[in-house]
């Protein structure tokens, strides 16, 4: 959870001289609005992620992340009037299949046991809330701009991943204690990758459908399992890198089509 709380909070710093110049009043009522309802889903969908990453594997739990466009396109229907083609509706079916064979390799198999996993709980909940989070962050988009979206969702991600500290009634002195100074690359690496992924994210929101957006990230599972299977030896490599690959067909099908 601190590492959820540092990321937001080292982001939000980094664009405190950019939010100087900015004339914050003009913005409309409902920018503020998304702009809450995202830093709150954003802030509990990492909290979530966080207890699936310190439980599960990552070759396992990245793939859970394909059905993130199945829920972008659902909410994006509700909030946005972004209504899906036929083409969509496959590769979304595709998307779903391929995660067959990835969540096939685990101990209860393609089945409702793996509900009572709580990594797999704590994934689902992540995905769902950040899917939530991406059509939020498209609203603030919308009514301001992408540069404006990101300083949002870095400064109110913050407020609410530190208000989640207390909800958890961490002990903040035994985690600061906990950094060393060989953390500070990890943090600087980690700061950087999450800062320019939502930034970019943002700027594809702006120029395409959210849940076909969403699509895009399935390229990322193909990632999440060379790396399981290389840095933390995790099984199965054949039958995740074939889901993988069907998902990703599936990804490409939404692209394209």
């Amino acid at each position: 959870m601190l590492v959820n709380f540092l990321t937001y909070l080292l982001l939000s710093v980094a664009c405190v001289l950019f939010a100087f110049f900015i004339h914050w009043p003009v913005f409309p009522r409902e920018f503020w609005i998304y702009s809450i309802l995202g830093g709150i889903a954003g802030a509990l969908g990492n909290s979530f992620l966080v207890k699936a990453l310190q439980k599960g594997d990552l070759s396992v739990l990245g793939p859970i992340n394909s059905y993130k466009s199945l829920v972008g396109i659902f909410a994006g229907v509700i909030l946005l009037g972004e209504v899906p083609t036929l083409w969509g509706l496959l590769g979304v079916a595709l998307i779903i299949f391929g995660s067959y064979f990835v969540l096939d390799t685990t101990p209860e198999r393609f089945s409702f046991a793996l509900l009572k996993k709580d990594e797999i709980r704590f994934r689902i909940w992540a995905m769902i809330l950040t899917a939530i989070e991406a059509v939020f962050v498209k609203k603030v988009i919308l009514a301001s701009s992408t540069p404006i979206a990101f300083i949002s969702w870095c400064c109110f991600g913050a407020l609410f991943s530190f208000a989640l500290l207390f909800i958890y009634r961490l002990d903040l002195k035994k985690e600061a204690r906990q950094i060393g100074s060989m953390d500070i690359r990890n943090y600087s690496l980690l700061v950087v990758c999450i800062g320019l992924m939502q930034f970019t994210t943002n700027y594809v929101f702006e120029h395409m459908a959210v849940g076909y957006a969403l699509s895009l990230f399935q390229l990322s599972i193909i990632v999440s399992v060379l790396l399981g299977h290389r840095i933390f030896q995790e099984k199965d490599i054949r039958k995740k890198l074939v889901g993988s690959a069907i998902m990703i067909i599936g990804s490409i099908v939404l692209i394209l089509f």
